[in-house]
C-alpha cells in the first residue's frame, strides 16, 4: 500500500500510540489465537505512530459496536459508500478519551442511540475483540486502499428495540435493521459475543418482563420518500 502524503500535522489525539501498544498486548494476552488475525496491525505497531490519525498508511485504528436487543438481535446500518452491512462504528476523533468513549460516540452519532439508551457490556476498556480488514481506496477524498484496526466493544439496548428512535445519518447510511446476531456473520466474534451476553444478568429479560422467544429480522428504511 502506497503511503500519501501528510499535508498538515496530526491533532493531539487523548488515546496514544503507548495506550493503544497497550490494549493490544493485553488483548493477546487473553486471546493468543488471535495473533496472526491482527498479524498486519502488530506490524504496524512495531514502527507506526499517530495511529489514531486517518491519514496513517499502512492502517489506523477505528472503532465499532455491537448493539444487541434483550432479545439476541444485533443492530446494523446500511451503509451507501460501501454498499455493505455494517455495524455502527467509525474514526476516532482527538477529543475521545478513549477507545470506548470513542465507540459511544460513534454509535449516538450514527444512530442517535446514547448512553441512556445503551449499556456496555464486559470489559470498560478492553475491547471484546479487535478486527482487521480492508478498505478499498476513495480517490474523491484522496484516500489509498488501507487497513482499519477496530477495536469492537458490544452494548445491550435497555428498551425495546420496537419503540427504540434510531435516527440515522442519512448521508452516510439509509437503512437499520436488527437481525439475530447468529447470523449477522461476525466470524470468530459471534463466540466472545454470545459470552458477554451469556455473562449479563439482563440479557433474555425484555424491559417488559415478559420470556423472550423467536424473533427474526427486521429492516427499517430510514431514507426519506422521493417524489
Amino acid at each position: 500500500m502506497n503511503t500519501p502524503v501528510r499535508n498538515t500535522p496530526p491533532q493531539s489525539a487523548q488515546v496514544s500510540d503507548a495506550e493503544i501498544r497497550r490494549l493490544v498486548t493485553e488483548y493477546l494476552a487473553r486471546h493468543p489465537d488471535q495473533a496472526e488475525r491482527l498479524r498486519p496491525f502488530t506490524d504496524a505497531l512495531a514502527t507506526g505512530e499517530h495511529m489514531t490519525d486517518r491519514r496513517t498508511v499502512p492502517g489506523h485504528v477505528t472503532v465499532g459496536a455491537f448493539v444487541v436487543d434483550a432479545d439476541g438481535r444485533l443492530l446494523q446500518i446500511a451503509h451507501k459508500a460501501l454498499g455493505r452491512w455494517l455495524n455502527p462504528g467509525g474514526h476516532t476523533e482527538p477529543e475521545d478519551a478513549s477507545l470506548a468513549d470513542a465507540a459511544r460516540r460513534e454509535l449516538r452519532e450514527e444512530t442517535g442511540l446514547d448512553d441512556h439508551r445503551v449499556r456496555l457490556l464486559g470489559d470498560p476498556v478492553l475491547p471484546l475483540a479487535i478486527d482487521v480488514h480492508g478498505i478499498p481506496a476513495n480517490p474523491a477524498k484522496g484516500e489509498p486502499e488501507h487497513w482499519h484496526f477496530d477495536f469492537r466493544y458490544a452494548f445491550r439496548l435497555t428498551e425495546p428495540a420496537a419503540t427504540a428512535a434510531v435516527e440515522l445519518q442519512l448521508e452516510e447510511v439509509d437503512a437499520h435493521r436488527w437481525l439475530p446476531f447468529e447470523q449477522a456473520d461476525l466470524g470468530p466474534d459471534t463466540a466472545r459475543l454470545a459470552a458477554v451476553l451469556e455473562s449479563d444478568s439482563d440479557y433474555g429479560t425484555p424491559d417488559n418482563g415478559t420470556a423472550t422467544g423467536a424473533v427474526a429480522a427486521s429492516v427499517t428504511n430510514d431514507a426519506p420518500a422521493r417524489s
